[in-house]
């Protein structure tokens, strides 16, 4: 059976942080198309760009502060003029390789942001009316990466596994899951969290797998696949994520976390082959047909910078192929669980999304600069 959401949003006015970045842009332009009024918050680093939300750019519904999260004085006088009813947090640093390199700056925003926005939420609804402040919701996006990995015959991930990151990235989003839900038990503050698998979709940043392997097989490069692409992924469409997000705005329950997968599983040498089938089809005069002339089978040497990606890439896929099973699992429990209560959580995709289609027919027209960007969760 499917648990689809209300089309009524039942919030006015909505902070949205890192809503210049890939999910958090799908987010802004949803929003100011079902009529609620945004004030998106970005500071605008690598992967955040003005471009994402052009679409919205001009509607009177439509606010946007350049700012950082860390920015606990700022955030509490954004929150105190716009006085949102809503806030969903996506800001974050989310690129496991650049987490590897540089792991402060996902500490610093993954962690101390979320603190900061925490508290300062606190203040806000603590300033609001009864009835506002019993309507105030903090929704938190994160992804599945905080469950750890899994090997193939392991038992799926339930909602009681233990936090077992494995990367900077995984545990600066983990540690942030945590500081969310301390703030709702100790405090009152009425959140919620999500965890998500691998979206894709328009202007997703050039340095995530699919764009990566769309603008390589376009240029004739080289796509590159490591190991034997053995390695699993579920792939959730940007789209069908953000409807799942707003459904849990809507209805989810105060203290729980939501896994929200795409139900569309796929090896990775799988994914790349059909990337090469729609490339084909869709430049029928490229001189790099037939793309899949392009892949390119990787290692490294063991013990360098990047052995240590790849095999964080191999322990990351290992860890959705069984969270992913488990999200598919969890969003029917969920759906069965709450439907007497009017249903939560949207059953979302399907074989319009396994299909891939939908991947380089919105990438071929964008090969050159800001339009793809926003590689944040």
């Amino acid at each position: 059976m499917r648990v689809t959401a209300d089309k009524k949003i039942p919030f006015r006015r909505v902070m949205v942080t890192g809503g210049c970045g890939f999910i958090g842009s799908a987010v802004v332009r949803r929003l100011i198309a079902e009529g609620v009024a945004v004030l998106n918050v970005d500071r605008l680093t690598y992967s955040g760009s003005p471009t994402t939300v052009e679409a919205v750019a001009a509607s009177p519904l439509y606010e946007f502060a350049r700012m950082d999260i860390c920015d606990g004085a700022g955030v509490a006088a954004l929150l105190t003029r716009f006085r949102p009813e809503a806030l969903l947090h996506l800001a974050a640093e989310t690129h496991v390789d650049r987490s590897i390199d540089g792991p402060a700056a996902f500490v610093e925003t993954n962690l101390v942001g979320t603190f900061t926005l925490l508290q300062a939420a606190l203040v806000y609804q603590g300033g609001l009316s009864p009835d506002d402040a019993a309507r105030f919701r903090f929704l938190h996006i994160s992804t599945d990466e905080v469950y750890g990995s899994l090997d193939f015959d392991d038992a799926p991930f339930t909602e009681a596994s233990q936090y077992q990151p494995n990367s900077p990235y995984s545990a600066s989003k983990a540690g942030a899951d945590h500081l969310v839900r301390a703030w709702g038990r100790t405090y009152g503050l009425p959140v919620l969290i999500s965890n998500c698998s691998n979206n894709y979709g328009p202007f997703q940043f050039p340095e995530k797998m699919i764009p990566t392997m769309i603008l390589a097989g376009l240029a004739g490069r080289a796509m590159p696949v490591y190991g034997a692409g053995e390695n699993r992924r579920d792939w959730l469409y940007v789209e069908d994520h953000v409807s799942a997000l707003l459904a849990i705005l809507a209805k989810g329950r105060i203290m729980e976390t939501y896994l929200v997968g795409g139900g569309a599983e796929l090896r990775n040498i799988d994914l790349v082959h059909r990337l090469c089938d729609l490339l084909d089809a869709l430049r029928p005069n490229s001189p790099h047909r037939p793309h899949h002339s392009c892949i390119r089978f990787c290692c490294r040497q063991a013990g360098s910078r990047s052995a240590l990606r790849d095999r964080e890439r191999q322990i990351t896929s290992r860890n959705r192929l069984g969270t992913d099973r488990k999200l598919r699992q969890r969003i029917e429990a969920d759906g069965a669980m709450v439907s007497r209560q009017r249903g939560v959580v949207p059953q979302i995709g399907g074989e319009q999304r396994c299909g891939c289609a939908p991947w380089p027919s919105w990438r071929a027209p964008r090969q050159r600069g800001a339009g793809m960007s926003g590689a944040r969760t």
